[in-house]
């Protein structure tokens, strides 16, 4: 498949952070990996945290979970380079995880605007598989480049809060919990034999066709194989291969005539229906890249 990459760099240019932009310029080789580690250092806290806005959705400046996932995502893009702010990240972390090491959904914030209210009304007392899952799955990526991450308390901590919830799992989780369960175990697979067993018993919530509805969100929005199992890697083991490749397809032909991708959930703010599109243009090319999808 052909991407147009002069578009998808004018769409970002005129749509997209600094950080995405820096991002894509990284997959292109005109950027460090110090100007992505630049862009992102504008969201961090003092606190160690991340927030103001780099998930797009809770615009707050406080410290959130859904800021450490992002701060974590870049930290992993950018290796073999390391950076200590992995390591400080997980401070951070371990100062404010619930007794046991995991994370609740997100913490108060003293201002709602432009945010969504699932992230401002969630109880920062109640643990979140979800939130501990897309943390902790996203540092055992980073961990797998920097031993100071690795082998950094509440890595291990959280790691094993996250597979003995999974184990408790009985039900049909919620479509948006269950691909981040899956993405932890991918994550976690190398390293705890029992992610594996853990990963083939949550397959049986998996259709057929890989797409799983998202209850409570947008009309028609759904979660795919790719959302689920982005780069190949354990997880793949869920899908049948011809679901896979036709999600591949379509996010191979998914470029817009703006030279942007699209999202197919809601945005609660201007800001972030912009910057969600600059994320996923990044991001798709990203995932096109890791399956051998750019010609």
């Amino acid at each position: 498949m052909t991407v147009n990459f002069s578009a998808a760099a004018s769409f970002l240019a005129g749509h997209a952070r600094v950080l995405d932009r820096r991002r894509f310029a990284l997959m292109q080789g005109t950027a460090r990996a110090a100007d992505v580690l630049a862009a992102v250092e504008s969201y961090r806290n003092p606190d160690g945290g991340y927030g103001w806005g780099l998930e797009a959705d809770l615009r707050a400046p406080e410290s959130q979970p859904g800021g450490a996932l992002h701060a974590l995502e870049v930290f992993a893009e950018v290796a073999p380079v390391t950076t200590p702010r992995a390591a400080e990240l997980c401070d951070w972390l371990t100062s404010v995880s619930l007794p046991g090491g995991g994370l609740p959904f997100a913490f108060p914030v003293a201002d709602p605007t432009a945010s969504a209210p699932f992230w401002t009304s969630a109880d920062p007392t109640r643990f979140s598989l979800q939130s501990t899952a897309f943390v902790a799955g996203t540092a055992l990526r980073v961990a797998e480049g920097d031993p100071a991450a690795a082998q950094h308390p509440w890595t291990v901590q959280a790691t094993e809060v996250c597979l003995s919830a999974i184990r408790e799992i009985t039900e049909q989780p919620h479509a948006i919990e269950l691909s981040f369960a899956i993405r932890f175990l991918d994550a976690a697979s190398g390293r705890y034999p029992e992610a594996g067993e853990l990963l083939a018993r949550l397959g049986r919530f998996i259709p057929d066709d890989g797409i799983v509805p998202v209850a409570g969100g947008s009309a028609g929005e759904v979660l795919r194989p790719l959302d689920f199992a982005p780069v190949p890697g354990p997880a793949r083991s869920l899908f049948r291969p011809e679901a896979v490749e036709a999600d591949l397809t379509r996010l191979a032909t998914g470029q817009q005539a703006d030279g942007g991708w699209q999202v197919d959930f809601a945005s609660f703010s201007p800001a972030a229906a912009l910057e969600w599109r600059g994320y996923a243009t990044v991001g798709a090319i990203s995932v096109l890249r890791a399956n051998s999808r750019l010609s």
